[in-house]
């Protein structure tokens, strides 16, 4: 196996754009990655966007946000309130969003939706995603359903037990207004992570797994 690292142009920092469909996307599916770059790798700037969310939802997003990244003085929060679960019936202004956004960033790293993914928000997301950063590192981060969509992953990224066990714990108390659903679970967070430490040799036994489309090497 290969392990690449992640590097940006020499004197600089990593750039990273985020998009979640929903307030807690980005904390399931890539939130242990999050907060163990922050550890080890150096970010200059992250634009994490979420696209849709009552007032309720919208403030838990950026509670969380704030938690995972702290006083990091390149965290730029965008948050919008598109029409949860309509997301390709109401795609132009969504679109019209992307390429907006397409201005002022330049992420050396993308992390959005799987295109497989058997959510409609989620999909179209992976999808403006791809249609409007075409010279850019992709990875699609995975959230668990009862659509049973999860797929075969090739690039991880490993996570110490520390790791684990702050994004769990984060999760579950961040994100009330999610709980009575019956996969948002402390069992069911950490048995992914296990399942794909497992798939990626990942020495503390957990990591998040993501889909890489296309790099240059």
């Amino acid at each position: 196996m290969l392990r690449l690292t992640p590097s940006p142009e020499k004197g600089r920092g990593l750039e990273l754009l985020c998009f979640g469909a929903h307030s807690d996307d980005l904390e399931i599916g890539c939130g242990g990655t999050m907060l163990q770059w922050l550890r080890e790798r150096c970010i200059e700037r992250i634009t994490w966007v979420v696209l849709s969310g009552d007032d309720a939802r919208a403030c838990e997003a950026e509670r969380s946000a704030h938690e995972i990244f702290g006083r990091h003085p390149g965290l730029r929060l965008v948050l919008q309130s598109f029409r949860e679960s309509y997301f390709p019936y109401t795609a132009a202004p969504i679109k019209d969003f992307f390429e907006s956004l397409k201005t002022d960033v330049q992420p050396d790293i993308i992390l959005t939706h799987f295109r497989d993914d058997r959510h409609q928000d989620h999909r179209l997301v992976s999808e403006l995603t791809y249609s409007t950063f075409r010279d850019h590192l992709i990875f699609e981060y995975e959230v668990m359903k009862r659509d049973g969509d999860l797929g075969q992953p090739n690039t991880y990224v490993a996570l110490d037990d520390q790791t684990v066990d702050r994004k769990v714990e984060h999760l579950m108390r961040e994100f009330g207004s999610q709980r009575n659903r019956s996969w948002f679970s402390e069992d069911a967070f950490r048995g992914l992570m296990r399942l794909r430490g497992i798939e990626a040799g990942a020495s503390s036994g957990h990591a998040e797994a993501f889909y890489c489309r296309k790099s240059v090497m």
